[in-house]
């Protein structure tokens, strides 16, 4: 989903310049501590389309809900051409 939401604002990901930050969520229970391997899926899909680019600095944490009872919620920082 972020990556087609990154598409319809941007009209094309080759405008895509640096992935700065990837901030991903966790709904888990309180005795999982493995946050950053569910999130390592994210920054390896960016690193694997969009290269160098795709390396980014990284937020993982566990919450005890999400909207909709998702699993997992990520957003992004990311830095683009006109």
């Amino acid at each position: 989903n972020l990556l087609a939401q990154m598409k319809r604002e941007l009209g094309n990901l080759d405008r895509v310049t640096r992935i700065v930050r990837l901030s991903g969520f966790v709904n888990s229970d309180p005795e999982f501590y493995q946050h950053p391997k569910v999130i390592n899926a994210a920054s390896d899909l960016f690193f694997e389309i969009f290269g160098d680019k795709g390396k980014h600095s990284r937020i993982a944490m566990g919450v005890a809900c999400l909207p909709l009872n998702s699993m997992t919620e990520i957003d992004a920082v990311i830095e683009f051409s006109d």
